[in-house]
């Protein structure tokens, strides 16, 4: 696994809220949800292809 980057992002709490209930809901955690958009949103915008690294688990 490669070592992941720590940074602080802020975000207003309506926005939270909505990821938080998000991520419940697919059982990950706000966390693991956001890399999830992300890495989804990189494939979608062809910045990044499907296989490269390790896909963040669907549920």
């Amino acid at each position: 696994m490669s070592a992941k980057k720590s940074f602080v992002l802020r975000i207003d709490e309506e926005t939270y809220k909505l990821i938080e209930k998000w991520a419940s809901d697919e059982f990950r955690s706000v966390n693991g949800q956001i890399e999830y958009v992300v890495h989804q949103a990189l494939i979608k915008a062809g910045r990044k292809k499907e296989k490269d690294n390790e896909k963040p688990s669907e549920k």
